[in-house]
């Protein structure tokens, strides 16, 4: 059975596949397809209603929110891949490592992580943006930071099912290193369950760093981040809900989208989750 059929054997992955793409075109065509510039204020239009010439309408400086928004999917992707990425990049090497070294090594390593673990993630993020200072590279780092303990647990756990088997024991018999090892055998033999884990992570990532803009600890003005915008929203939501009901419904679908993504993604990669799709 092909890839594209097994992915498609779970039937809501296609609809998420479909609106993930939409906003990853919709933030790498912004610059095309954007109505207006998303920086550009009209004090004599603010707050207006959707309508033809702003179909979202405007914001409380009269810029146009559908431009915003378009605009925003480039910087809501970015900081969920690029989190995730960093993240799965220290997070993933560190559970291997502990889980091949096993006993005392083992032992310290996951202490450490609990120490982490034991953290509400907003929180820590929290912390660590209010040491380094509110902006939108501080907030990837500090959710990145975080999601570090989620993966480093997940890739020790799946390299304590692939290191015992014969194939593994072979390489050792025939006196190949250990980092050798865990760069040709063991990795590519988690990668798999690995990139499904990230791309979930991606979408909530995304929400996190939504919500560290909406406390104002993110993305800082006049950038179209879709949290900041819900955050500039909340003292004209009487008078203007579109201002907050469109930037919020664009965190919804894409978050709902990666969610679904990954729900086919890991029916394509994880072989033992197709007999369950």
């Amino acid at each position: 059975m092909s890839k594209w059929k097994q992915f498609k054997r779970s039937r809501l992955a296609l609809p998420g596949l479909v609106l993930f793409a939409a906003f990853v075109l919709a933030g790498l065509l912004a610059p095309l397809i954007a109505p207006h510039d998303p920086l550009q204020g009209d004090l004599a239009n603010v707050m207006s209603t959707p309508s033809a010439q702003h179909w979202f309408g405007t914001d409380e400086l009269g810029r146009d929110i559908l431009s915003r928004i378009l605009f925003g999917a480039r910087i809501s992707l970015v900081e969920g891949v690029l989190s995730a990425a960093l993240a799965a990049a220290i997070g993933v090497p560190i559970g291997m490592l502990s889980a091949y070294a096993g006993g005392k090594v083992d032992t310290v390593i996951m202490r450490l992580i609990d120490v982490l673990l034991a953290f509400p993630g907003v929180l820590l993020a929290i912390v660590i943006i209010s040491i380094l200072g509110p902006s939108l590279a501080n907030a990837i780092l500090a959710v990145a930071i975080y999601t570090i303990p989620i993966f480093a647990r997940f890739a020790r756990g799946q390299t304590l099912s692939v290191k015992e088997e014969p194939y593994i024991e072979a390489c050792r018999a025939m006196g190949m290193s250990n980092l050798r090892l865990l760069a040709r055998h063991v990795l590519p033999n988690i990668a798999a369950t690995v990139l499904a884990l990230a791309t979930l992570r991606v979408g909530i990532n995304i929400l996190t760093c939504a919500s560290l803009s909406f406390l104002g600890l993110g993305a800082q003005a006049p950038l179209p981040e879709w949290g900041a915008m819900l955050a500039n929203s909340r003292t004209a939501l009487l008078i203007a809900p579109h201002m907050a009901l469109f930037p919020g419904v664009a965190i919804l679908l894409l978050v709902f989208g990666l969610n679904l993504f990954q729900d086919g993604l890991q029916v394509v990669l994880d072989p033992k989750s197709r007999g369950r799709a």
